[in-house]
C-alpha cells in the first residue's frame, strides 16, 4: 500500500511530514510526502515559516502520482488558499480519498495559515474529503461554535457533518472523541495521559487513519485503531513529542 502526506516540514521531527512518514512506516505502509512549507520549530516554539510556491506543490504531486498508484492521502498544513485549491483540484483529477487534518496553529504556538484558512477549507477542500480530524480549537474555527462542553461539541460535529465526515478529537474534552459519520453522531472515550509529549499528535492520528484505510479497514474501524495507536505513541513519547509505537 502506498499513501501520501501533503504537509509542512517540522525539522524537529515531531510533526508534519516527518511525523507522518514515521507513522506510515510503523504501520506497514509506504509513505510519500509533498512539502507545502518549511518551518523552523521544535516542540516548545515556532520560530518561522516559509511557504512553498503553489506551482511547485502541484509539480510534486504530479511527479509522485505519475509513478505511484495512490488511493489514500492526508493533508496537514496547507497554509494558503492557492495551495488548498490546488490540492482540491488534484483530489478530483486523481480520484484521491483524502483525510484532512485542518492544521491552523502549531502545538508549539504560531499561526500556520496565511489567509482565512477555515473558510477556504470549508469551500474548497472539505466537500471533497472523506474525513476531517479537527481538535476543539479547529472545530470552533470551522463551525463558528464555541465548544465549552460535550453538548456543544456534538452540535459543532453535526454542523460540520453536513459538509464532511468528521471527528472532533477529545484532548480538550476530557478524552471524549465525537464523530459524525454519514450524519450519525457517536462518541467514544479514551484515557487522558498526563504528559507533555503531545507535539504532533494530530499528525500522528490522521496519518494512522490513512494507513488503516489503505489496509482495507472501514472508516469507523480505522478511526478506532488510529486512536489506540496514537494513545500508545503518546504513552511511548519522549523529548516533548510522540514516538511511533512499533
Amino acid at each position: 500500500m502506498i499513501v501520501m502526506s501533503i504537509a509542512g516540514v517540522d525539522p524537529s521531527g515531531g510533526a508534519g511530514i516527518l511525523a507522518d512518514i514515521k507513522t506510515f512506516q510503523a504501520l506497514g505502509v509506504y509513505g510519500t510526502g509533498i512539502v507545502t512549507a518549511l518551518t523552523a520549530q521544535n516542540p516548545q516554539m515556532m520560530y518561522s515559516l516559509k511557504a512553498i510556491e503553489t506551482d511547485y506543490v502541484e509539480e510534486q504531486i504530479d511527479a509522485v502520482l505519475d509513478s505511484y498508484n495512490v488511493e489514500y492521502i492526508k493533508t496537514g498544513m496547507l497554509y494558503s488558499k492557492d495551495i488548498i485549491k490546488t490540492v482540491s483540484k488534484k483530489i478530483r483529477e486523481y480520484n484521491l480519498k483524502a483525510v484532512v487534518d485542518p492544521v491552523m496553529v502549531a502545538t508549539s504556538g504560531g499561526e500556520l495559515a496565511k489567509d482565512d484558512l477555515s473558510q477556504n477549507l470549508l469551500k474548497y477542500l472539505l466537500p471533497k474529503a472523506i474525513l476531517t480530524t479537527p481538535n476543539v480549537s479547529e472545530a470552533e474555527k470551522l463551525t463558528g461554535i464555541k465548544i465549552a462542553d460535550e453538548e456543544k461539541a456534538e452540535i459543532a460535529c453535526e454542523k460540520l457533518g453536513k459538509i464532511c465526515n468528521n471527528i472532533i478529537t477529545g484532548g480538550h474534552l476530557n478524552g471524549t472523541n465525537i464523530t459524525c459519520i454519514d450524519g450519525k453522531i457517536s462518541t467514544f472515550k479514551q484515557e487522558l495521559l498526563k504528559t507533555d509529549n503531545v507535539h504532533g499528535s494530530g499528525c500522528n492520528f490522521s496519518a494512522a487513519i490513512v494507513s488503516y484505510l489503505s489496509q482495507k479497514n472501514d472508516l469507523k474501524t480505522s478511526i478506532l485503531k488510529a486512536s489506540e495507536y496514537t494513545y500508545e505513541s503518546i504513552k511511548n513519547g519522549k523529548y516533548g513529542t510522540l514516538i511511533a509505537k512499533l
